[in-house]
């Protein structure tokens, strides 16, 4: 989910591209057309389908290729190929992102190493299912976070809906017996994913405090570059994947889908919903993740998956109901 929520709240990367400076100030200012909308809508569910697929792609990875290889390709490609659309602007804009090099490098760790390499390493023991539900936890950490860092008081509907989401989670991590936390049962893959979620929702969190000065694509191609740079050392130290018929088409999925494609959906459908609208569609995550999983991998829901789920997204609608509501 590089980074779902670039420009609200950061899902895959990819989620996974920086999107939130460029789309608030080049959104206009006028009211939308229902042309305008119905175009905004199809965008945020197209995207928000890639991340909830690419959620199952990274635990369909899990035993084909590496995680350290995945990431390195993945991020790669997305490099080569945006590159030749960008590097005039980029040469453009090298005074500002020379200035702030080190924001858009920190940014990259979050929201595309930290994030999706944990979310690979996680794959090997905990469900897609689980993961898609963890993942619908982004934009309440995200606006946690947000008020935290901001200095933004805590409404009672974010506290209340945190406490809800918080049930949730470790009714979730717990699949569904709550001793297996006192036995030491909670599987390793559930932690690692949500600290990658908690990741992933700072990278949402700095982006929007930061604002940096450059066009989205510019600042996307800059953390490409230094997300394949600072997972160069765990893809040579690494064990190593070779390219397969079985892990190619999952590669140029996570590439060129999740990484490029699902971002310019994304700045597509805030430009045109607005921020806090198209951010309700992330909420979708953990169950087309649920569906896409059920049918693509085989999995099957437990009674825990939908206690568990339930819990975390009525938390995040309370917790995120109010901003909502102020920012319409």
């Amino acid at each position: 989910m590089t980074t779902r929520s670039s420009t609200d709240s950061g899902t895959d990367s990819g989620t996974d591209s920086g999107t939130d400076s460029g789309t608030d100030s080049a959104a206009p200012s006028a009211a939308p057309s229902a042309k305008d909308i119905r175009a905004g809508l199809i965008l945020a569910t197209v995207t928000t389908i890639l991340w909830s697929g690419n959620t199952v792609v990274t635990k369909a990875a899990a035993g084909v290729i590496s995680p350290g290889s995945i990431g390195f390709y993945r991020w790669l490609i997305a490099f080569l190929v945006l590159l030749p659309f960008t590097a005039r602007a980029v040469w453009q804009h090298r005074a500002e992102a020379l200035r702030h090099w080190w924001k858009l490098a920190a940014l990259a760790a979050l929201g595309m190493v930290i994030y999706q390499s944990l979310a690979y390493v996680a794959a090997a023991t905990t469900s897609a299912v689980n993961m898609g539900v963890l993942q619908g936890l982004t934009p309440l950490i995200a606006a946690i976070g947000a008020s935290v860092l901001a200095a933004e008081g805590l409404t009672p509907a974010r506290l209340i809906g945190g406490l809800v989401s918080l049930v949730g989670l470790v009714y979730l991590t717990a699949r569904g017996d709550l001793r297996t936390l006192v036995d030491g049962g909670v599987h390793i893959g559930d932690l690692l994913m949500i600290v990658a979620v908690i990741a992933n929702a700072f990278y949402s969190v700095f982006l929007r405090r930061w604002r940096l000065p450059l066009p989205p694509w510019v600042q996307m191609q800059w953390q490409t570059f230094f997300a394949t740079l600072l997972m160069m050392p765990m893809w040579l130290l690494g064990p190593k994947s070779s390219l397969t018929a079985a892990n190619l088409p999952l590669l140029l999925y996570a590439a060129l889908l999740a990484s490029l494609m699902a971002p310019w959906g994304w700045m597509g459908a805030v430009a045109r919903l607005g921020a806090s609208r198209a951010t309700m569609f992330i909420n979708l995550i953990p169950i087309l993740a649920a569906a896409i999983a059920v049918v693509w991998l085989g999995e099957h829901l437990q009674p825990y998956h939908l206690v568990g789920g339930a819990l975390a997204l009525i938390g995040v609608s309370i917790g995120l109901y109010e901003r909502r509501r102020a920012e319409a």
